[in-house]
C-alpha cells in the first residue's frame, strides 16, 4: 500500500483498499445496512464461563481450531457480542483460516444478568488485563492477536498504550477497528440530530433495562425515573456509567479513558482502521502521525461508516473488513 496524499512525509497512515459501492451512499447508510449483512454468516460457538478475581463471572464463545493455530480475541463494541455483524463476518473468516477464535463478553452482554454493580466501561483496560493474560497463560507459545470494534476498540489502544512493552509479551498484532478515539468528541457527534436518533436511542434501548435491574438489585441510589428521562451519552454517562465506575463526571470519564493519548506509547504493532466519514467520530478528532508511535499504522478510508466497509455488487458482501484485518495480523 502506498501513502496518503495528504499525509505527512513521516506518516504511517496508508491510503487504504476499501471502496464503497455506488449504491451505498454516506457514513450513516454504510453504518446501519452493514449490520443486516452480518447474520448471514453463520458460526457455532462454544461457550464457556469464567468467574472474575471479583467473583462475577464472564461468557467466552470460542472458535474450535487445530491445537497449534494462532488465536484471535475480538472484543465487542458498546451492547455487541459474538453474534454482532462484524463478530460473526470475522469468526467466519478466521474458521476458514483454520485459526480459533474468542469472543469474550464484557459483563451484562452475554443475555445473563452479571452479580455485581459493575458493568463495562470504554477505559475498563483492567478487564481486558485480565483477559488476556489468562488467554496467554493458557499456552504461553500460541501467538495472540487481538482485535477490537467501536468502544471495545477504545479499551483495547488504551490498554496497549498504558502496559506499552509489557503488552508485547501478551499479544503479538493487535487491529482497533472505528474506535471512538477521542470520547469527547464521539458524544458531541451522537447526541444531537440526526445521530441522536439513529445511534443513540438504539444503545440507550438496550442499555436503560440493564441499568433499572441493576438499580433495583443492588439498590442503588440512583432515581429510576432518571434513568428512564436519559436520552444522550452525557445524561446516562453522568448519572450512571462515570459514578459507577469512580469517575466524577461524563467530562472526567470521556477524559481519562479516551484512547487518544494512549496512542504515542504503544509497542505491539497495531492497525488503528477508522472512515474518515464515520458517523460517530469527526475526521477532525483522528490521530495524526505525530500523534502515534512507529508501531501503529494508520488507515482512515475515505467511506465506509461505523464498522460498515460493506463491498461488492447489491446486496452487498462484509468480506472487506474481515480480508484487511486478518491480512494486518499475518504480516
Amino acid at each position: 500500500m502506498s501513502r496518503i496524499s495528504d499525509a505527512k512525509s513521516d506518516s504511517l497512515a496508508l491510503e487504504s483498499t476499501y471502496h464503497a459501492p455506488w449504491w451505498l451512499p454516506g457514513g450513516n447508510l454504510q453504518t446501519l445496512y452493514a449490520r443486516s449483512l452480518g447474520r448471514n454468516d453463520a458460526v457455532s460457538y462454544r461457550r464457556e464461563r469464567w468467574r472474575t478475581p471479583d467473583e462475577d463471572f464472564i461468557d467466552l464463545d470460542w472458535l474450535d481450531s487445530a491445537a497449534d493455530s494462532p488465536l484471535v480475541v475480538l472484543f465487542h463494541g458498546l451492547e455487541g457480542g459474538s453474534q454482532s455483524h462484524y463478530a460473526t463476518s470475522l469468526m467466519a473468516a478466521v474458521g476458514r483460516q483454520a485459526w480459533r477464535g474468542v469472543v469474550p463478553h464484557f459483563r451484562g452482554c452475554s443475555a445473563e444478568a452479571n452479580c455485581l454493580p459493575r458493568a463495562y466501561h470504554a477505559g475498563d483496560s483492567d478487564e481486558l488485563d485480565w483477559i488476556l493474560r489468562r488467554l496467554k497463560s493458557q499456552d504461553a507459545k500460541r501467538r495472540v492477536y487481538v482485535i477490537a470494534i467501536s468502544l471495545g476498540g477504545n479499551m483495547l489502544l488504551k490498554w496497549l498504550g498504558e502496559r506499552s512493552e509489557a503488552a508485547q509479551g501478551i499479544v503479538a498484532r493487535a487491529v482497533a477497528v472505528s474506535a471512538p478515539l477521542d470520547l469527547h468528541a464521539a458524544a458531541a457527534q451522537l447526541d444531537f440530530g440526526v445521530k441522536k436518533f439513529l445511534y443513540t436511542r438504539h444503545f440507550l434501548r438496550s442499555m436503560q433495562p440493564k441499568v433499572l435491574a441493576k438499580i433495583a438489585a443492588h439498590d442503588l441510589a440512583i432515581e429510576p425515573r432518571a434513568v428512564q428521562a436519559c436520552s444522550t451519552f452525557r445524561e446516562i454517562d453522568d448519572l450512571y456509567t462515570a459514578p459507577l465506575h469512580g469517575f466524577k463526571n461524563a467530562d472526567e470519564y470521556w477524559t481519562k479513558t479516551s484512547s487518544k493519548p494512549w496512542l504515542k506509547t504503544i509497542r505491539v504493532p497495531t492497525l488503528v482502521l477508522n472512515a474518515r466519514n464515520d458517523p460517530f467520530l469527526p475526521e477532525s478528532a483522528l490521530p495524526k502521525s505525530g500523534e502515534v508511535s512507529d508501531a501503529v499504522t494508520l488507515e482512515f478510508p475515505r467511506k465506509g461508516g461505523h464498522v460498515g466497509f460493506v463491498s461488492g455488487k447489491f446486496p452487498g458482501q462484509l468480506d472487506w473488513l474481515p480480508r484487511r484485518m486478518l491480512e494486518f495480523l499475518a504480516s
